[in-house]
């Protein structure tokens, strides 16, 4: 259940304890006086900053509680109950194991891999409960800023693609760190200069203004997003686990908004019309492959009237091969009645080709043949969670282009045009996220925010928790859960970013990816054949060592949770009986244990 913003305040009581003891007012002194943090609040803390891990013993007794402020903190104490034998994952991708892309049974199993089968999810049932062990050496991930140009090697230990790229710019590895200079095959000057000439190839494209949010198909390790927050561009970047090792989870540990997904057989889990541009730059897609069924996927998830940026030898270079793949890239725009409104070359030879979407759903009538089709009722009622991909356009929207960012993120989204009930719950959600997230979160919860870069939200609504937080150095992943309302349009037309997602299975992200995981009311509404345990599994597998978690539930879900988290080694603390935090530390099972 959902709590108001009033009921919230007029609830709120704060307890002083006058009778502590002589040893606890010393040590709530020391606590004040000498650390640097603005938060006073703490959890128990493993985490160092340059060596590898080597956790000191904890400053309270195990079990051991402190309430300061309307939070008791609880150190995990041993036995504890819930299920507490743990044991670790085994396998050569055990430290970045991703269950539903790591299934090779199954992918063994396929029929077929003409269109990338084998690169799709393909979930172990039941879902593994193995905890995944930490890479040898891993360290506190280098900050943002800083991390966005160099990471620590041995967090991210995968020299192929350094080797592989070597002469493109893309990563090149400088002692104990993986530097990334903003190159890559098509950004011969950096990723600066290859933006910009974008812009100034096309003016109204309005880097982050009028172009808010971007897809980076095939990213590699995402410069092209990472250079454009700088200009208030939030990029989905998404590539597969292909032979490029690693790419993606070098994106996330740049703190670069990153994501595991293929062009293959299955629609991408984005709703229509989602995007205001979408850039490949030589991303190995065949778009005219299938039926031209790839193209169509992304005419899918593009915003009427956005953009198509395609920089590619197709474009600027004459050989045979490149000339056909353009006559077929010709005709296949062309019949989706697709516009070229822009096509050049920059002074290092690398040229691009700029395509725009219809904003008239007349023009797909208009067509002297009606190839590719409209899509029929049946296929407008597929969603995008594990949906075939279909060769037929979509139908365009009845609305216009969201405001300029950042007026986007609290006006009047286009997707709610023609649902009055629904504006009413977005300014009344907005509101409370706004006052919720200021006191309970950022006022009275012992998060250090500063060390806080990737954020998801597990159950984002219409995106306020991620709405509230715009002004802190940091991005979240809004998941709109596939079982509850089809929030997600919401989400996009407000300049932000996020996907579906069933919490009954494992994410398409590495381990280790995320500092912060939220969740407003999604255990409770969590289906019967969802096990809790296993939701568990997950979050800890995605949430960084020295991460947080924050919850909020009812009493029965944080009942059920705080053991499970306790079993994991995780610090945990309650505020009001409403949050529940918990902060991971680096504990790991020892090789051999038993899981229960």
């Amino acid at each position: 259940m959902a709590i108001s913003v009033s009921s919230f305040f007029k609830e709120r009581k704060f307890l002083f304890v006058f009778t502590l003891s002589l040893l606890l007012v010393c040590l709530t002194i020391l606590l004040f006086t000498s650390t640097s943090t603005p938060y006073p609040l703490f959890f128990y803390s493993d985490l160092q900053t340059s060596q590898p891990i080597s956790p000191p013993a904890p400053s309270n007794p195990a079990g051991a509680a402190t309430q300061v402020d309307d939070l008791v903190w609880q150190e995990p104490s041993f036995p504890v109950s819930g299920n507490s034998n743990w044991s670790l994952c085994t396998g050569p991708v055990a430290v970045d194991y991703i269950p539903c892309l790591d299934n090779f049974k199954a992918i063994k199993a396929l029929q077929s891999r003409r269109h990338m089968e084998h690169r799709e999810r393909h979930c172990p049932q039941p879902p593994p409960r193995c905890l995944e062990p930490l890479p040898k050496g891993y360290k506190v991930p280098v900050s943002w800023p800083q991390s966005r140009d160099m990471i620590w090697y041995d967090n991210v230990p995968h020299p192929k693609l350094v080797e592989y790229k070597k002469d493109q710019n893309w990563v090149k590895k400088s002692d104990d760190h993986l530097i990334f200079p903003g190159g890559g095959t098509q950004f011969k000057e950096g990723v600066d200069h290859y933006t910009d000439f974008i812009e100034k190839t096309l003016p109204v494209i309005e880097w982050g203004s009028h172009v808010r949010v971007v897809l980076d198909v095939g990213c590699g390790v995402a410069s092209f997003g990472g250079y454009l927050l700088d200009k208030n561009v939030i990029t989905m970047s998404f590539a597969p686990k292909d032979e490029h090792e690693a790419q993606i989870q070098f994106a996330l540990e740049r703190g670069i908004p990153a994501t595991l997904s293929v062009i293959g057989t299955q629609r991408l889990t984005f709703p229509n019309d989602a995007f205001d541009l979408i850039h490949c730059a030589r991303c190995r897609v065949h778009w005219d492959a299938n039926g031209g069924k790839p193209l169509l996927e992304l005419n899918r998830v593009l915003r009427p009237g956005g953009f198509f940026v395609w920089s590619a030898t197709p474009v600027y270079r004459d050989n045979e091969r490149d000339t056909s793949v353009w006559k077929s890239m010709e005709a296949l725009t062309k019949s989706m009645c697709w516009d070229v409104v822009a096509k050049t070359v920059d002074s290092t030879g690398i040229g691009l080709v700029i395509y725009q979407k219809p904003i008239s759903f007349a023009r797909y009538f208009k067509r002297k043949e009606k190839n590719p089709p409209v899509c029929g009722p049946k296929e407008r009622k597929v969603g995008a969670w594990y949906a075939p991909l279909t060769a037929c356009l979509t139908p365009i929207p009845r609305y216009g282009w969201p405001l300029p960012w950042p007026s986007r993120l609290t006006g009047k989204p286009p997707s709610l045009n023609h649902d009055p009930e629904g504006e009413e719950l977005f300014y009344k959600d907005t509101i409370q996220w706004t006052a919720l997230v200021s006191d309970a979160y950022q006022k009275n919860a012992a998060i250090n925010w500063s060390t806080v870069r990737n954020v998801m939200d597990m159950n984002a609504g219409f995106g306020g928790f991620a709405a509230a937080l715009t002004d802190q150095q940091l991005w979240v992943m809004n998941v709109v859960p596939i079982h509850l309302p089809n929030t997600l349009p919401v989400i996009f037309d407000r300049g932000l970013i996020g996907i579906y997602h069933d919490w009954c299975e494992s994410l398409n992200t590495y381990p280790r990816t995320y500092d912060l995981l939220h969740s407003s009311f999604l255990f409770e509404k969590l289906p019967d054949r969802c096990d809790i345990v296993d939701v568990v599994v997950e979050m800890d597998r995605v949430l960084r060592p020295g991460g947080y978690l924050v919850v909020r539930d009812t009493v029965e879900v944080i009942d059920k949770l705080r053991p499970i988290l306790q079993s994991l080694h995780w610090s945990t603390a309650l505020y009001r009986d409403q949050f529940l935090f918990g902060k991971k530390g680096f504990w790991r099972p020892s090789r051999g244990a038993s899981n229960s």
